[in-house]
């Protein structure tokens, strides 16, 4: 019978590569919260000058759209990396340990051809905002291509991480699904 995960983080188990995608998904989540305190921070900013000083503001609703998607696509890796993501674990937990390992590395490797589609795509579309100059219809006028990097290089890092997670698996470093049988 298995047990849930106990395992709050994806383990490396002293492995070279699994570290290095460990460390660099933690400063993507630390640079995702820090969008996120930017953003807070920016948002007061606005309601002072808006409320208090009855001023106009131009750049900072713009600005706080932006770093609340670029925070959210920046921090998935560090999600994957402490198993935040909604999780339905009703058939691993029903399956013995060999055919869970084969659907844990099917649904990783799904997971990780689906975030290369989403990694080539995003990148399209920020090299398009980029060589073709792409600018904000607003006052701000701020060139797209910075905004939109945020797609490429989260979903880049989504991609890392997930691999690192197959590896993992297939390495037997870590149990499928972080489910490890009872003994």
């Amino acid at each position: 019978m298995a047990t849930h995960s106990t395992a709050p983080v994806a383990q490396t188990g002293g492995n070279p590569f699994l570290r290095l995608v460990a460390a660099i998904s933690t400063v993507a989540g630390w640079a995702s919260a820090s969008m996120i305190v930017a953003a807070v921070a920016i948002t007061c900013q606005m309601i002072w000058i808006r409320f208090v000083l009855n001023g106009s503001t131009v750049w900072q609703t713009e600005a706080v759209v932006y770093l609340v998607i670029a925070a959210t696509l920046v921090g998935l890796p560090y999600v994957q990396r402490l198993r935040g993501h909604v999780n339905v674990d009703l058939i691993p937990l029903a399956l013995p340990m060999g055919p869970r390992r084969v659907l844990a590395v099917f649904t990783l490797s799904m997971s990780v051809l689906i975030v290369a589609v989403m990694l080539y795509y995003g990148y399209d579309y920020w090299h398009q905002a980029w060589s073709r100059g792409w600018r904000s219809d607003t006052i701000w006028g701020i060139k797209l291509w910075i905004p939109y990097l945020a797609i490429p290089v989260g979903f880049g890092l989504l991609l890392l991480q997930l691999i690192a997670d197959l590896l993992a698996v297939i390495w037997r470093i870590e149990p499928p699904f972080g489910l490890a049988e009872e003994g």
